[in-house]
């Protein structure tokens, strides 16, 4: 089932859950919660979304928001792995690209750890193998979403489109379940959930308008 805006929002896929209690959204029945999605190996991620999420998480734990993190793998396989998540959620440990850029910008301490925590409940996005099969109707799902008016592109465009996102699905060594289900467009991605358990909003990269949004549904009935 994917996930539609106005809709009750499908349970997130987690294969494990390294810190905190597992949950999910029908677990989380009269609590506004807001899902971040990020990758291991994601700069952007660390740099301006988890802390955004840290900073709405201390500002409204205590007023029914609940925030979690998802961490995904849609592409750098190696890095964005289950035992790198428990490094970084054991020791502030980052790897990769993460690394480099945090290091550039001096957000680092003792040369590798980010200079903060992450205080709330984190798991896994559940990846399964992909069986290196791709069909037209697999390469169509990905790219409706994403692309909402592609059938009236020209011929040439839609074509480049199918090949490149041909190309993406065979290099692809997993599905993440999250991922695909939530149609994502990469990492940071924030997914908001109201306290009825209707989805109100997927936002990719640096938005800035989660806060505002969460205090919208604070405010509702």
């Amino acid at each position: 089932m994917s996930a539609v805006i106005g809709q009750k929002a499908p349970n997130f896929g987690v294969s494990e859950w390294v810190q905190g209690a597992p949950t999910n959204f029908d677990q989380e029945k009269d609590h506004i919660v807001l899902l971040e999605v990020f990758q291991v190996n994601c700069p952007g991620c660390f740099m301006h979304a988890i802390p955004e999420a840290i900073n709405i998480y201390n500002k409204c734990k205590d007023e029914g928001v609940r925030v979690l993190g998802l961490a995904t793998a849609f592409e750098d396989f190696d890095k964005n792995t289950l035992d790198n998540l428990k490094l970084l959620l054991e020791t502030g440990e980052v790897i990769g690209e993460t690394k480099e850029a945090l290091s550039m910008y001096g957000q680092l301490k003792d040369g590798n750890k980010l200079n903060y925590k992450i205080p709330f409940p984190v798991g896994m996005d559940n990846l399964v193998k992909t069986s290196g099969e791709v069909n037209q109707e697999k390469i169509m799902q990905f790219i409706y979403p994403q692309i909402p008016d592609f059938d009236s592109q020209p011929e040439e465009y839609k074509k480049q489109i199918i090949q490149r996102v041909k190309d993406y699905m065979k290099s692809k060594e997993y599905s993440a379940e999250t991922f695909e289900k939530f149609s994502l467009q990469g990492t940071p991605s924030a997914i908001v959930v109201d306290r009825k358990g209707i989805l109100r909003d997927v936002s990719f990269g640096q938005s800035g308008h989660i806060d505002a949004m969460i205090q919208k549904l604070l405010n509702e009935n």
